[in-house]
This record gives C-alpha cells, sequence and structure tokens, in this order.
C-alpha cells in the first residue's frame, strides 16, 4: 500500500514541503531514496525502537520510501516522526484518512518520545501557504509555530498520540497565541539603561546619534572606560521592532535553533556579541549545510565586535560586502541561499597595544607597534564605519556622582522623533534611515549651503576622507538635522559628524 506524508525542508530561511512517500509491498527490506542525509538514514534504527517501545513494530515486509522532491538534498533526524507514521499507515496498522492534511515532523527519541526540532516558524508559514490544515509537531515547538495565525498547531510528547489521534480520533491540545498582545506585553523589556552609565557624555551623544540614523559606530577607548557597558545599552534606546521586522528575525534565529521553548516571537531587538577567536564561517554563515551567521543572527538589531583589532584581518574583512547589501550569498555547486544581514555594527577597542591614548603617559607602545596594530585593520573596512568615537577614562568626581544620568526612554523618545521624520521622507523608497541611503538619496536630502561645503571641503583636505568617507559624513549630518528637528543641514551638523571621524585624523596615522 502506498501512503504521502508531509514534511518540510529548510533552505535559507524559507522552507519547502517535502512529500515522503511509503510503500509497503512483499519482499524483504528497507529502501530510503530521495538524498537523504546520514541522520535520516539512521531514522530506520530510532523508528523501529520507539515503535517497539509504544506496542508496534516494522513490517516484515519490503519498504520503500522516496523523499521527494528527490533532487534536494534533506537533512537532519526531523522527519524521524512523519517516516513512522507513513510506515504504520503504508502497512494498515493505523488508519491513514486524513494523515495528508498535516505537516508532521519531530525527532523520536527511542521510547517513543519526540525531542525539538529548528526552523519550526518558516515550516510554519509554508505550510498556511500550501492550504494544509495544521501542523503535528514535539510540544517544545508549539508556541513558535502558533504565531502563525489560520493554522491549527498540535503539540505531541509521544508517537502514541499522535497514533491515537489518527486511529482513535483521541482529539490533540491545540496550541494558540494572541501574537499581538504577547509582541506588546514584551517590546519595551530590557536589562540595561543608559542611566547606569557615568559621565561619557560625548559617547552617549554618539550613541544617540547612531541609534537614530542606524549608523554603524566604532568606540575607542582605554581599558575601564566603559565601552562595552555602553554598547550593551544601544538596544534600549533602539526603535522597537515591527511586528514584521520581529516575524524576520525570529525565522532567522528559528532556522539556526536559537529559539527557546517558552518563546515564541522575539519582542526585542537581538544584540550578538561573538568571541574573536570566531571564524569567517561562523560569522557570515555557512557550512556544508549552510547555516545563518552572527551577522544574520544580528538581522534587525546589533552586532557587537569587543576589541575589533583582536579579531582575526581575514574574519573581518567578509563583513565588507554585507555591511554594503545587507544580506549575505551562500553558493554551493548544487544550491545558493541568502540570508538577510542588516545590522547595526558596533565595534569596540583600545587606541594602542599598551591600552591608551598615543598621548597618554601611560603609553608604552612605540610608534611602530601602534601603526601595527592600528593596520589589523583596513581603511575599507573602517571606511564602512560611519562614526568613530573617542571614549575617555571616567575621572573619580564622575564615579563618585550619586546622581543617575538620563534615562534610555528619554533618548529614546528623541530617536523615534529622529526615525518618525525619516519614515515619511523615504515613504515612496524601498529604505527605512539615514544610513541606507544611497547616491540618489543623498544628492536629493543631503544639500548643503556654502558654509557647510567649505567646511567639509576642508576637513575633507586636511584629514584626506575617501568618497566613502565624504557620503559618511553627509548621512550623519543629516541624522544629526533630523534631531535637531532642522530641515536642512547646517554647517553645525556637518561639524559634529566631521568630529566622528577619529580614525581618519593623523594623530591616528602618526
Amino acid at each position: 500500500m502506498l501512503v504521502k506524508v508531509y514534511g518540510s525542508a529548510i533552505y535559507g530561511v524559507s522552507a519547502q514541503t517535502i512529500t515522503i512517500e511509503v510503500n509497503v509491498d512483499n519482499g524483504v527490506g528497507y529502501y530510503l531514496v530521495g538524498l537523504p542525509d546520514n541522520a535520516i538514514k539512521e531514522s530506520s534504527h530510532r523508528i523501529s525502537a520507539a515503535l517497539k517501545n509504544v506496542g508496534y513494530k516494522l513490517p516484515g515486509k519490503k519498504i520503500t520510501i522516496n523523499m521527494a522532491p528527490a533532487d534536494l538534498r534533506k537533512e537532519g533526524s526531523a522527519y524521524d516522526l512523519s517516516i513512522a507514521l507513513g510506515i504504520l499507515a503504508a502497512s494498515d496498522q493505523i488508519l491513514a484518512e486524513d494523515i495528508g492534511k498535516y505537516i508532521i515532523m519531530g525527532e523520536l527519541s527511542l521510547d517513543g518520545g519526540l525531542q525539538p526540532i529548528k526552523g519550526v516558524l518558516p515550516i510554519a508559514i509554508k505550510a498556511r501557504e500550501d492550504g494544509f490544515k495544521g501542523i503535528i509537531l514535539p510540544k517544545q515547538n508549539t508556541r513558535e509555530a502558533a504565531i502563525v495565525n489560520d493554522l491549527e498547531v498540535y503539540g505531541v510528547e509521544n508517537i502514541k498520540q499522535v497514533i491515537d489521534f489518527f486511529n482513535e480520533n483521541i482529539p490533540l491540545e491545540r496550541t494558540t497565541i494572541d501574537t499581538r498582545k504577547e509582541f506588546q506585553d514584551k517590546i519595551n523589556i530590557f536589562p540595561f539603561d543608559f542611566s547606569e552609565v557615568k559621565g561619557q557624555e560625548t559617547a552617549k551623544r554618539a550613541m544617540e546619534v547612531a541609534a537614530a540614523g542606524g549608523h554603524n559606530i566604532i568606540l575607542i577607548g582605554p581599558p575601564g572606560s566603559g565601552k562595552t557597558m555602553l554598547a550593551k545599552r544601544i538596544p534600549s534606546i533602539l526603535p522597537p521592532l515591527t511586528l514584521k521586522e520581529a516575524l524576520e528575525t525570529t525565522k532567522i534565529h528559528s532556522v539556526a535553533g536559537k529559539i527557546g521553548t517558552e518563546t515564541s516571537l522575539m519582542t526585542v531587538r537581538p544584540f550578538r556579541g561573538p568571541h574573536h577567536t570566531i571564524s569567517d564561517v561562523a560569522l557570515v554563515g555557512g557550512g556544508s549545510y549552510p547555516q545563518p551567521g552572527e551577522i544574520s543572527l544580528a538581522h534587525n538589531g546589533v552586532l557587537f565586535l569587543d576589541e575589533m583589532p583582536e579579531f582575526k584581518r581575514a574574519v573581518l574583512e567578509v563583513m565588507r560586502q554585507p555591511l554594503e547589501d545587507r544580506e549575505v550569498t551562500i553558493s554551493r555547486a548544487r544550491f545558493t541561499v541568502k540570508y538577510p544581514a542588516s545590522f547595526m555594527l558596533v565595534a569596540s577597542m583600545n587606541p594602542s597595544p599598551s591600552g591608551y591614548f598615543p598621548d597618554d603617559p601611560n603609553n608604552t607602545s612605540s610608534a611602530m607597534e601602534m601603526q601595527r596594530y592600528m593596520n589589523k585593520l583596513s581603511g575599507p573596512l573602517l571606511d564602512r564605519i560611519d562614526l568613530h568615537v573617542e571614549v575617555q577614562k571616567v575621572e573619580f568626581d564622575q564615579l563618585a556622582d550619586r546622581r543617575k544620568g538620563e534615562n534610555s526612554a528619554d533618548i529614546r523618545a528623541r530617536v523615534l522623533k529622529s526615525r518618525d521624520k525619516q519614515s515619511e521622507r523615504y515613504t515612496d523608497l524601498e529604505i527605512n534611515y539615514n544610513a541606507q541611503m544611497g547616491p540618489k538619496e543623498i544628492e536629493a536630502y543631503c544639500g548643503l549651503d556654502e558654509p557647510s561645503q567649505y567646511l567639509l571641503k576642508t576637513a575633507m583636505d586636511k584629514l584626506g576622507l575617501s568618497a566613502r568617507a565624504y557620503d559618511r559624513i553627509l548621512k550623519v549630518s543629516r541624522t544629526i538635522a533630523d534631531l535637531d528637528g532642522a530641515e536642512k543641514i547646517s554647517s553645525d551638523h556637518i561639524g559634529e559628524a566631521i568630529q566622528y571621524r577619529s580614525l581618519d585624523r593623523e594623530f591616528w596615522n602618526a
């Protein structure tokens, strides 16, 4: 007897429905075809033990299983449940009338229990698109799948529950979630606040500008000056995720298996801080079976590179293209996948190998050592970072001051006001904030009067700025003008934007 059961495969951050055709016929043997990987080939042993432990068995006949489309490689252990139910239905051990109405996924334990799987959200979205009535999957994954409206989501702990559902019509517990309510309830919960930062008013202002325009920023300062503390608080002043952005972000984390069992929808912007020993593949994504990297996990959020010069140069250089295109393309012989990577880069570094600024008496690094240290960061990469901010050490009087600084909510209010102006300006365009402007938008919205042009020309001549740095200064000055509520960019705005180019100064290149 031939039975068709439906599962799903993940490619990039999307899913594709897989038809699992199971045929039980006279003869002996177990044949699994359709480009399965080793984890799927090993499923026969898990399925045999699981069925035996719940009172069923593999039929002693010829079992042929085809996973269609057969020219796409399938991977992982998530097909255990669908293959097992297909075998039972094809051998008349369970009724199969309604089995084709559901996407069925889950990894089997030897006792028949089910283990959680990855990529549930894109699988559920695809199931709804393809008109399936519902989805049956491990109970740990149900909250994630229940985000999708108009789809029945059933969570099970054991294969016996699914058998009884089809065989004896014993109902499964349906999981439902009010997505919008859950999203709104958690959207403003942050573990850190800018009111905890002592001093550093200049750096806080730069962080506000960066958040308002979505600009990349690097913090340069001695150890203990608060660079990491500042960086960890930047999500608290960024605009809240929209529901569309939350779904995009959740899909990526779902594919990577980063969604907790108690979490359904990501409600705050991600903050990723990989260690400096990370490989280039782990950072941008890829591998034999491509997975999203850290820059994709930071999509719609912040990627924080602490002590940036300690990262391998090759690792840093692979970020150059994603910083411009805001997506990563992973190509293999048989397929190509794209991962979104629209993130805000926040980096930190010491000003020298000894950790201190060149004019600090504590600095013991020679000019050659400092040059070698700075050369770890290439010019093209630094050009893609809009704001370079010097973070000075905090004095005792500031540390001892018990008064709280300005809190994140107040800073965020100004950032939101600026972002509203940008949203209105770019209504008919495919960009959302100033950092995404291209040459046409810069020409249209970053016009300068004569004093501003003269100031920028002088700075370019003195600092030897590149054409890309010129564009970055104009984008930052547009953001500063938006924060001021100004329609046109003034020389004050240009002047402040030029100040945020520390690494372009002769001071660093001596």
